[in-house]
């Protein structure tokens, strides 16, 4: 019996260890009044929710999601949290190239001012959606790629300004093959691989912006947000997997919200602007290996980027690989706007084409 009673203690002091030095998160400090200012960041659930609940604190929060049923409810939600009424909901597929610039098209037609870009939605798997191009890259980098070029030039015009990729350690797995980009992801073990490269993608891209936007006033920084109990985590597990792995998950991973801190850090913290283009866990810069600091790498990833999001030189619609169908119209839920604070939705909800985006930042 002592020994058993010796056995439960030192399981139970080991795990403490484990909890306190691994999993929980350092809070998020110096989170002041935001009022005036602009975020925008995916929200349904999970890391994005408690991220949006955070910035709701004086910001108006733009909801970047792709189920309207979802993101209508996770604004409502935040709406009646906070008592702040400016927090809406825009509709965004990052699968979609085409709905990721009707999105920028009908936000930069709407909002006078952009302070803050959090890329905080992604997957870790493919389902059984079987696509003609690499779906995990689509959406966990070249989405948001995209959606940050079309919206430089506001975030430049807002400055100081700041762009958030949420990315992950998986990041030290990953090895981009540049011949293989985009080529279709097919069973668990590439699309265990291919996570991984997206999530070094994300690294590679922060570090690369930087260099692009140095001396602009927008900085930027790549985020881990550390072991998260989330719907990314379980939502691809096999149904009868998903009761016996919920309670592990939830003792040894941390919650939504503690996952949200270093984002939030990287989005808000004061005085880290020397550090643009570092890739932060647990609220304070952490190295990385080699293939993640190369900046050649990061430079020809950033070429790739453009030629497979459509921005290559010449008709950005000829060059376009893989496009989508057009999708539906742009869609904002606002919270009752005034007549006289409504934006004249007849040049947005038309059906819209962008024949040329904004200029890229590189030539």
């Amino acid at each position: 019996m002592e020994a058993l009673l010796l056995g439960a203690g030192l399981l139970l002091g080991a795990y403490v260890l484990i909890y306190y030095n691994l999993v929980k998160a350092p809070p998020c400090g110096g989170i002041g009044s935001l009022r005036g200012r602009t975020a925008v960041t995916g929200a349904n659930s999970g890391i994005g929710k408690m991220t949006a609940l955070e910035l709701r604190r004086g910001a108006r929060v733009v909801l970047a999601c792709r189920s309207r049923e979802r993101g209508e409810a996770a604004a409502f939600d935040l709406r009646q949290e906070s008592g702040n009424n400016e927090v809406i909901f825009m509709a965004l597929d990052l699968a979609s190239l085409a709905s990721v610039r009707a999105f920028a098209t009908a936000f930069l037609s709407s909002e006078p001012r952009l302070d803050i870009l959090i890329h905080n939605a992604g997957i870790s798997s493919c389902g059984r959606t079987r696509e003609a191009f690499n779906l995990l890259l689509r959406v966990n980098h070249i989405g948001p790629f995209l959606l940050t070029h079309l919206l430089l030039p506001l975030l430049k015009k807002c400055s100081p300004s700041r762009v958030v990729v949420v990315s992950s350690a998986a990041h030290r797995r990953g090895r981009l093959d540049f011949t293989r980009l985009d080529r279709p992801v097919v069973g668990w073990r590439q699309e265990l691989r291919a996570y991984a490269d997206s999530k070094l993608a994300n690294v590679l891209f922060a570090r690369e912006l930087a260099t692009q936007l140095e001396g602009t006033g927008v900085t930027c920084y790549a985020a881990h947000p550390g072991p998260v109990n989330s719907d990314l985590f379980l939502r691809h597990l096999p149904g009868w997997l998903r009761p016996l792995v919920r309670p592990l998950a939830w003792l040894v991973l941390r919650a939504p919200k503690g996952g949200a801190q270093t984002p939030l850090y990287c989005a808000l913290q004061e005085g880290i602007e020397p550090l643009s283009g570092r890739y932060f866990a647990n609220c304070r810069v952490e190295e990385v290996p080699p293939a993640a600091r190369d900046d050649r790498a990061a430079h020809r990833l950033w070429e790739a980027s453009k030629r497979l999001a459509g921005l290559g030189s010449g008709d950005e619609d000829d060059d376009e690989p893989h496009e989508d169908p057009q999708p539906e119209e742009p869609t904002v839920s606002e919270p009752s706007p005034s007549p006289q604070s409504s934006p004249d939705w007849s040049k947005v909800t038309r059906r819209i084409q962008v024949k040329a985006g904004p200029q890229s930042p590189v030539s």
